[in-house]
């Protein structure tokens, strides 16, 4: 693996929240394989994909959102090779016909709660005929395609997507602080194009949020810190409510590419900087991301936009202020003390409040690792150093907010049955 590869898998563009686009790719595919058009969905999907999909906004829609919505209209998509960005491919047609399955109470969805990992399981009938197709693991990953109950195509090595993502994390995971800024450094021409220009079509989408807001969420918009929280803040609103712009995602999830980028890009400007130091903390922001992620999980119980996101933003303000790897270490330990447990509800616009946070807390806490001030070992669950901090805060995501998990899912349940 390298940083080229590394960028390939975990700094790629997205249309829309990427479980609601998962949903309706794995809908189009199974709704290509019957010969009409589909009259009746039946959608089953792991809990952490439920949750994500609950409310969040879809692109070019007219602003409908939410799981059923995503199924539905994905069963009337055509271009497959689109994948994550298939909800481009949205017209008033689409959104007439799978309106017509909502208000018909067409679509079934179900959780299938003995999965940990992602699972998409989508079935399209037209009253005759039948297609279903299958996603696990990744959010592309297609394993099985199924017409009347007879195979179509299956993949034999299910797991070689799954396991290219997966390495890029796992290598991310594998690096020490040191390494990481070390292979920013030695970006090539190419790489950096690739992050100046994911970087950009974050500040697009931010830009385009910041014009939807009040004017009042701009209060003391000379404070430049209050400028760019307002920006990521407004980026992610405008993404959760399916806004017609893609944006660059990191470890799967575009909001934390908000988090990481736009801050970033923004203190080129604000503080003067090098263009290319600024690339070089970007890529840093994005591998702790990605090496953050591997200790919560992909989908996880907290939210990964402060308790990853954040702490990469954080790394990468300590770098741009020529902090060494000591302030590294301290900036994640004083995250982890902060951000720790901070639930993730799905994906929807309370993000936007939850990414403000997020950027306030890694300013904060960088600022005090380069005035060489951290969280000491000795409080609760921070460790001895910013690597064994993350350990621990993985181990309180994975193992000890399960029953948190579990609530935070039957109130869902609840609310979506009214």
């Amino acid at each position: 693996m390298d940083i080229k590869q590394y960028l390939s898998l975990e700094f790629v563009p997205a249309l829309g929240c990427t479980e609601p686009a998962a949903i309706a790719y794995a809908a189009m595919n199974a709704a290509k394989v019957i010969a009409s058009e589909a009259k009746e969905v039946r959608l089953t999907v792991d809990p952490k994909i439920y949750k994500n999909c609950y409310s969040v906004g879809i692109p070019h829609s007219s602003h409908k959102n939410g799981i059923v919505w995503a199924v539905a209209i994905g069963c009337f998509l055509h271009d497959t090779a689109a994948e994550l960005q298939c909800f481009q491919e949205i017209d008033e047609e689409a959104i007439l016909k799978a309106g017509r399955l909502v208000d018909g109470g067409k679509i079934t969805v179900e959780i299938d709660r003995g999965r940990s990992n992602i699972y998409i399981d989508v079935t399209v009938t037209d009253g005759k005929h039948s297609g279903q197709c299958i996603i696990e693991d990744c959010h592309t990953n297609i394993t099985i395609i199924k017409a009347d109950g007879k195979v179509v195509s299956k993949k034999d090595d299910k797991k070689k997507d799954v396991n290219l993502q997966h390495e890029a994390r796992l290598w991310a995971a594998g690096l020490s602080d040191k390494e990481i800024v070390s292979i920013a450094r030695g970006m090539n021409a190419e790489c950096r194009k690739i992050i100046r220009d994911g970087a950009m079509m974050n500040l697009k989408m931010a830009r385009h949020g910041i014009s939807l807001f009040p004017k009042l969420a701009l209060a003391n918009p000379g404070d430049p810190l209050t400028k760019i929280s307002a920006h990521v803040s407004a980026g992610v609103y405008a993404r959760m409510s399916g806004e017609d712009l893609p944006v660059t995602t990191v470890a799967g999830s575009g909001n934390k590419g908000i988090v990481c980028t736009v801050p970033l890009i923004m203190l080129e400007e604000e503080w003067k900087l090098p263009k290319e130091r600024v690339e070089e903390a970007i890529a840093i922001a994005a591998i702790f991301t990605s090496k953050t992620t591997e200790e919560l999980g992909t989908l996880s119980a907290v939210c990964g936009c402060s308790n990853a996101a954040g702490i990469g933003l954080s790394c990468a303000l300590v770098y741009l202020k020529d902090g060494g790897m000591n302030e590294v270490s301290y900036a994640i330990s004083n995250m982890v003390g902060n951000v720790t447990g901070m639930i993730c509800d799905g994906a929807k616009i309370g993000c936007a409040l939850k990414t403000m946070t997020a950027v306030d807390a890694a300013f904060r806490s960088a600022t005090l690792a380069l005035g060489g001030l951290r969280i000491p070992e000795e409080d609760g669950i921070v460790g001895a150093t910013g690597q064994s901090s993350l350990k621990n805060m993985g181990k309180i995501a994975k193992f000890g907010m399960v029953k948190t998990d579990e609530e935070i899912l039957k109130i869902m349940e609840r609310k979506l049955r009214k």
